[in-house]
C-alpha cells in the first residue's frame, strides 16, 4: 500500500516546499498562504476522483435492508435503529 500512496505524499510535500520557497523569495506571507492553498486545491483535483466514480456501483443493500426492517431509512443493529 505504501507504494501506491508514495506519489501522493511526494506531490503534497512538493506543494509545501514550492509554497514556502515562493513566500521566502518574495518575503510575503500572504503569497505563501495563497500558493499553499492553490497547491492544495490542485492536488485535491488531481487525487480525488469525480463523484460518478463513486456512484457507478452503488451498494443497494444499505438502504434496502434498513427500509425493509424498520419501514424507514436508517441502520438497525440488534433490532435497534441507530441512524
Amino acid at each position: 500500500m505504501d507504494d501506491i500512496l508514495r506519489p501522493l505524499q511526494d506531490a503534497f510535500e512538493g506543494q509545501i516546499i514550492i509554497s514556502f520557497l515562493t513566500g521566502y523569495i518574495y518575503k510575503d506571507i500572504h503569497l505563501t498562504l495563497w500558493t499553499g492553498l492553490a497547491g492544495t486545491l490542485f492536488t485535491a483535483l488531481v487525487v480525488v476522483p469525480p463523484w460518478p466514480f463513486y456512484n457507478r456501483h452503488p451498494e443497494k443493500w444499505v438502504g434496502g435492508l434498513a427500509t425493509r426492517t424498520t419501514g424507514s431509512h436508517g441502520v438497525v443493529v440488534d433490532g435497534v435503529k441507530v441512524a
